[in-house]
C-alpha cells in the first residue's frame, strides 16, 4: 500500500501566485511610503509655522510701549530668525491729519526670515498719544 505522489498532488504556490502576492505587497508598501513622506513634509511645515509664530510673538512682545515707539527701523536676530521692524506714520484716505485728535496712528511692518529663507510679514497699526 505504498502510494506514490504525483507532481499535481503536492501542495504549494505557483510562481504566478507568488509574483502576484509580491506585487500586492509592493503596491501597499509604496502607498504607505508616500503617505509617510507627505505626513513628514506637512509636519515640518507645521513646525516651521509654529516657530515663526513663537519668534513673531516674542518680537512683538518686545516692542516698546505705545508712547516709546518711535518712527524708524529696528532689526536683529532671534533664534536664527532675522527680523526687521519698520514704524511709519499711518497713511489712509479716511485719516485727515488736519483734524485734531489725541491719537496718532502708526503702521508697524514686521518682516521675519527663517534660517531656511522663508519669510513672514505682518502689518499692524498702533495708536500713540499725540504730543508724546
Amino acid at each position: 500500500m505504498f502510494r506514490s505522489t504525483r507532481h499535481s498532488d503536492v501542495a504549494g504556490f505557483t510562481l504566478i501566485e507568488v509574483l502576484v502576492a509580491l506585487a500586492v505587497v509592493a503596491a501597499c508598501l509604496a502607498a504607505i511610503g508616500s503617505v509617510v513622506a507627505v505626513n513628514l513634509k506637512n509636519t515640518r511645515a507645521l513646525e516651521e509655522r509654529v516657530e515663526f509664530a513663537e519668534v513673531l510673538r516674542a518680537i512683538m512682545s518686545g516692542l516698546p510701549d505705545r508712547d516709546s515707539l518711535q518712527i524708524g527701523t529696528q532689526s536683529g536676530v532671534r533664534d536664527g530668525y532675522r527680523w526687521r521692524i519698520d514704524v511709519r506714520p499711518y497713511i489712509a484716505s479716511f485719516v485727515d491729519p488736519s483734524v485734531p485728535s489725541p491719537w496718532l496712528p502708526q503702521s508697524i511692518f514686521i518682516h521675519v526670515q527663517s534660517p531656511t529663507g522663508r519669510t513672514l510679514e505682518v502689518v499692524t497699526v498702533r495708536l500713540r498719544r499725540e504730543g508724546i
